[in-house]
């Protein structure tokens, strides 16, 4: 399965030290060979980055692992195609625009006779489910609350709402960001840790990289790191409850809820 990777801060913070272990996931440490890619929020911008070749022999990767880019929000995604060919239009994340914000979006799964009408407000430029669902999600925000942001309670619960729909046909991990509010649906894999002081010295698994994030930060430092899978050895990770959509904020969960209305088409559990 494709592999999942975000950080939600409360100051903006560089992702380099994560970014050395989930690189490896790409042709290394795991077999997912199929292109890679990376959004940081700064500020109303965005810094992306997408790669076709595997992340772990990325020249692009390289760049990012070692470009300490410092941001409050960053989405990244490595890809085992499923859907549509290994090109550039197919890599994760994707962005749109929405209320006059950037929207990131990856996705991990496959979904199985979705075919809702896209009204042509957003349309897939590659031939992707995951592209196709984001499209439709953005669509259908745009239907219900227009062209002015709903406040963060309503837009919650429309993608609760957005998230059974769509995850009742198949595997629907995902990570949602506009750059201040980062949403995470888990659908069957999605893990986090969040990390506040007193910061320990922390262990990649999939590097032989030890860090000591004490000192790189301060005492006032919240940092939520979302994953597929842990991504050290010695930090307490919490796998999140499949069905269930939660919302991160400046470092820390706000809201979650449940997702789930049925066993999804395409799922052995």
């Amino acid at each position: 399965m494709c592999q999942l990777l975000a950080m939600n801060c409360n100051t903006p913070t560089d992702i380099c030290f994560s970014f050395t272990g989930f690189q490896a996931r790409g042709g290394l440490t795991d077999s997912h060979n199929d292109g890679w890619g990376i959004a940081f929020f700064e500020d109303r911008g965005v810094r992306q980055f997408l790669d076709t070749a595997p992340s772990a022999h990325s020249k692009v990767a390289e760049l990012v692992r070692s470009y300490p880019i410092k941001s409050k929000n960053v989405v990244a995604h490595i890809r085992k195609a499923t859907q549509g060919k290994v090109s550039l239009e197919n890599t994760h994340p994707f962005m749109r625009e929405l209320w006059g914000r950037y929207w990131i979006f990856a996705h991990n799964g496959t979904l199985v006779d979705f075919n809702p009408e896209l009204d042509g407000s957003y349309l897939p430029v590659g031939n992707t489910d995951s592209e196709f669902v984001f499209c439709w999600i953005m669509q259908e925000l745009r239907k219900q609350f227009g062209s002015v942001f709903p406040g963060t309670e309503k837009l919650f619960a429309a993608l609760t709402e957005l998230s059974k729909v769509a995850g009742d046909h198949g595997k629907f991990n995902f990570l949602l960001c506009n750059g201040s509010l980062l949403f995470a649906h888990c659908s069957t894999n999605l893990t986090y840790v969040l990390r506040k002081a007193p910061f320990p010295t922390v262990q990649l698994k999939d590097q032989d990289v030890t860090v000591d994030l004490s000192a790189q930060t301060t005492s006032e430092d919240r940092v939520a790191i979302i994953a597929t899978s842990p991504l050290t050895h010695n930090e307490v990770w919490t796998d999140m409850k499949p069905g269930t959509l939660s919302l991160f904020e400046e470092g820390g969960i706000s809201k979650t809820a449940d997702t789930v209305v049925g066993v999804p088409r395409g799922l052995n559990y």
